[in-house]
């Protein structure tokens, strides 16, 4: 039985063009698509990806600034006061967590990596607080290295285009990678991600006015009328 099976019962070939045409359409629907965190080097891309657990990338980035200049170096992080640094990122939420993560992870670096973030995702998931998607949001966007994250987005996403019907994020990134050529895995995710914020909300999709009607098998969940669907359509950053 092969590994993905289309909930629209595609064969896998129907599958793998219909979501490359899907992916070229997103491409030029959102040209600049890209990491909504603020960062500068892979240090603090882990850092930001850590805090946006369950938080906007838009209230990760009014803490990050601060952080950033008081924590510049993996060592800084693992001798950090601890109640220093909850109050800095306290807005995030789930702060006294977050802080065991990123002190763990920082004396892991320090212990383990020479204070450098590694560039593997085999090390990169041994890091305290970091799993496959933290780890391919740093690959991909300090590193160059292409990964596919699946967040609640993309995973809602790959859903209503029935691309798979996988629950497990590890087996909704196997599956994307059968769909997507390699090169483009970390653009895939962020268009995937860009337009779950901007256009194919969770609740009410702006289903009238998206460029993917014509090849999504649930259009018509959200409005079709394009006046009403318009007024959903969301300005970025969002979480």
């Amino acid at each position: 039985m092969p590994r993905n099976v289309s909930p629209g019962g595609e064969s896998q070939l129907a599958l793998v063009r219909r979501a490359r045409r899907m992916d070229r359409i997103l491409a030029e629907a959102y040209p600049d698509a890209h990491c909504e965190l603020d960062f500068r080097n892979p240090l603090e891309l882990l850092v930001a990806t850590i805090l946006s657990a369950q938080c906007t990338d838009k209230r990760v980035n009014t803490v990050t600034p601060t952080l950033f200049v008081k924590y510049p170096t993996a060592e800084d992080y693992a001798g950090a006061d601890r109640a220093e640094l909850e109050g800095i990122i306290r807005p995030t939420g789930f702060f006294r967590a977050k802080a065991n993560s990123i002190i763990g992870m920082a004396q892991v670096l320090c212990g383990r990596f020479g204070g450098e973030v590694p560039g593997r995702l085999k090390d990169l998931v041994t890091l305290p607080g970091v799993g496959r998607k933290t780890a391919n949001v740093v690959l991909g966007n300090a590193f160059g290295v292409p990964g596919i994250t699946v967040d609640t987005h993309f995973q809602r996403l790959v859903h209503r285009f029935h691309w798979t019907s996988e629950t497990d994020p590890v087996k909704i990134e196997q599956v994307v990678a059968e769909l997507i050529p390699k090169r483009d895995w970390t653009m895939t995710s962020h268009r995937l991600i860009w337009h779950g914020r901007r256009v194919c909300h969770a609740r009410t999709p702006a289903c009238g006015v998206c460029p993917l009607a014509a090849l999504c098998p649930s259009y018509g969940i959200g409005p079709t009328d394009p006046v009403r669907a318009a007024k959903l359509v969301r300005p970025g950053p969002f979480s």
